[in-house]
């Protein structure tokens, strides 16, 4: 079977205000396309003026201030425009776009489309080596960060938390899990399909594990965006 890996692929990251998928502003975001052998043939970066303070915790994390922001960020209703139209165009093309926990990364994305009158594509196909890596490799201990997994996978994330650093941690790392994982070898198409299907049992599993103390805990298995 053709594998996704052969073929040429991007990545996709967003920094942003909060940890809330659905009201978290964009404040910077990242794109990049690699040919087979995983050579840059593009890269798109973004800068944002949220409209918004963005708190310290969050510019603690990607070392954007507000000021920052505000004197060197396009609108974000700029910015998601043409993020929209990059993504776009990939996945017209068939090339799927890999996203390390793509359900918060592609919510914002719609979040802030909704709230910016700004069309954006259906992700689809999407890859997520957060997703992934769990199902094949579930009873590994320890966590699951990018940060973790890059360097359990032996892959050099330099600058994390920054949009265009974790773009290039996520293609690697997410090429490794392919040679890794035989049956991970599929069309792109057919893996996403998959990992719908995996993302809602590992959120079932996840939340009948957290109701054994917090009977009303509930985990969110849509994937790879939450419907605003």
């Amino acid at each position: 079977m053709d594998s996704w890996h052969h073929h040429p692929r991007a990545a996709f990251d967003l920094e942003t205000t909060g940890r809330d998928p659905l009201v978290a502003r964009i404040v910077t975001a990242s794109i990049v396309l690699v040919d087979a052998e995983g050579t840059v043939l593009e890269q798109h970066e973004w800068l944002a003026d949220p409209g918004v303070e963005i708190p310290r915790e969050a510019a603690a994390i990607h070392g954007v201030s507000t000021d920052r922001a505000r004197a060197e960020g396009q609108p974000v209703g700029q910015v998601v425009h043409e993020i929209a139209a990059v993504l776009n165009r990939l996945f017209a093309a068939g090339i799927p776009v890999l996203a390390f926990n793509a359900r918060y990364d592609f919510t914002v994305l719609a979040s802030e489309g909704a709230r910016h009158t700004v069309p954006v594509p259906l992700p689809f196909p999407v890859l997520d080596p957060y997703i992934i890596d769990k199902q094949a490799d579930r009873f590994r201990r320890g966590k699951r960060t990018l940060t973790a997994m890059s360097e359990h996978y032996g892959v050099v994330l330099e600058n994390a938390h920054t949009s265009a650093a974790d773009v290039l941690a996520t293609l690697q790392v997410a090429a490794i899990l392919a040679e890794r994982f035989p049956h991970l070898q599929r069309p792109a198409g057919v893996l996403h399909a998959s990992q719908v299907v995996w993302a809602a049992r590992q959120a079932a599993s996840f939340q009948e594990y957290l109701r054994r103390e917090d009977p009303a805990a509930v985990v969110e298995g849509r994937w790879p965006a939450i419907a605003s």
